[in-house]
C-alpha cells in the first residue's frame, strides 16, 4: 500500500472516534512517515458531546464541534510538536476555517479522500489570494493540494 492511501486509512480510522453525529472526519499529520498529530471532530474537551444532547446546528452547520483538522493541530501545539513542513491527511475536504488553520500552522501538502461542501477546494484557495501557489491534483481515488515552490 502507498503511504498517501495509508494514512487516509488511519485518518478513516481516526474518524471513528467523532462524537459529531452529522459527519465522522479525522485528521492525521505526518512528517517523514511518522505521525506527529491526529485529530477528530467533537466538542471541546469537558464539554458535552453532539452524541450526548444533539447537534448545535446554525447556519447548516454543527457549532458544537471543533473540525478534525483544528484538533489535530491543537493537539500538536498542546504536546510542543512542531508541524511546520508537514502533510495532513484528512477523510473529507477541509472547510476554509480549517484551510487557514492548516496553512498558518505551516502544513504544505493536504490531502483528502472526499469532497465536502459547496465550495470547491479551488475556489477556497482563491479567496485567499493563493491558488497561484497551490495546484490540486485527482490521484488514485484522493485529492492533493501541495504547495508550489
Amino acid at each position: 500500500m502507498e503511504w498517501d492511501k495509508y494514512f487516509l486509512e488511519i485518518a478513516n480510522t481516526v474518524s471513528t472516534r467523532a462524537t459529531c453525529t452529522r459527519l465522522k472526519v479525522g485528521a492525521v499529520i505526518v512528517k517523514d512517515k511518522h505521525i506527529l498529530s491526529t485529530g477528530y471532530n467533537g466538542s471541546p474537551s469537558g464539554s458535552p458531546h453532539c452524541t450526548e444532547i444533539g447537534c448545535l446546528i446554525d447556519n447548516n452547520s454543527c457549532q458544537r464541534t471543533i473540525h478534525a483538522e483544528t484538533n489535530a493541530i491543537i493537539q500538536a501545539a498542546k504536546h510542543g510538536v512542531n508541524i511546520s513542513g508537514s502533510k495532513i491527511y484528512v477523510t473529507h475536504e477541509p472547510c476554509l476555517n480549517c484551510l487557514k488553520h492548516i496553512l498558518t500552522a505551516g502544513i504544505s501538502d493536504i490531502y483528502f479522500a472526499e469532497e465536502y461542501g459547496s465550495t470547491p477546494l479551488e475556489q477556497k484557495f482563491a479567496k485567499l489570494g493563493l491558488m497561484d501557489k497551490f495546484y490540486i491534483l485527482k490521484n488514485n481515488g484522493y485529492y492533493k493540494a501541495y504547495k508550489l515552490y
